[in-house]
């Protein structure tokens, strides 16, 4: 069996937890998230902890047990504390503007950039060059932060762009005469 899977999820207080139909839901102060159990897995809700094992006669059972057990406590934390990304956008004239739940951007195109937020999904810019996306969703998270950054990836001679707040961009060396 999977070392992961081993360990059960621990739930903490204020944080619900459902099984019902192949469908684990969990419930807490920030929101809610369902997933779909994947049916080479078993999944108990006993008391405050989540465990995980695997089914006999289904192929990869090992890795899928220790990856929904990965998932399901991402759940749990998504809907205790969040998940947050930071952008930070270099480059002479780039701002960022939320307004609800669109983004604003001008990132030196000839026309502003208007990026929509998913449903679930907070954007917060405290300063006109950082963005904060936050949520209860880890996945969504990180994919809403990537398709930001993909409107003007950090170039690798003078590293203007939106990158991550704890993205290194290796500035390469001008050609010389």
């Amino acid at each position: 069996m999977s070392r992961i899977a081993k360990n059960p999820v621990v739930v903490p207080k204020g944080v619900d937890v459902a099984l019902s139909n192949g469908e684990l839901s969990v419930k807490g102060p920030l929101g809610q998230i369902r997933r779909v159990i994947n049916p080479a897995v078993s999944v108990t809700v006993d008391g405050g902890e989540i465990r995980f094992g695997q089914i006999e006669g289904a192929e990869n059972t090992k890795a899928l047990s220790g990856t929904m057990r990965a998932l399901v406590a991402n759940m749990v934390q998504g809907v205790t504390q969040g998940f947050e990304r930071k952008l930070l956008l270099v480059g002479v004239g780039y701002k960022a503007q939320a307004q609800g739940d669109k983004l604003n951007l001008s990132l030196g195109f000839s026309h502003p950039v208007v990026h929509q937020m998913p449903e679930g999904i907070k954007v917060e810019t405290p300063a006109p060059t950082e963005i904060r996306i936050k949520g209860v969703d880890k996945q969504l998270v990180g994919q809403v932060a990537a398709e930001v950054r993909a409107y003007r990836q950090p170039e690798p001679y003078k590293g203007k762009g939106v990158r991550y707040a704890d993205e290194v961009v290796v500035i390469k060396e001008t050609k010389k005469k």
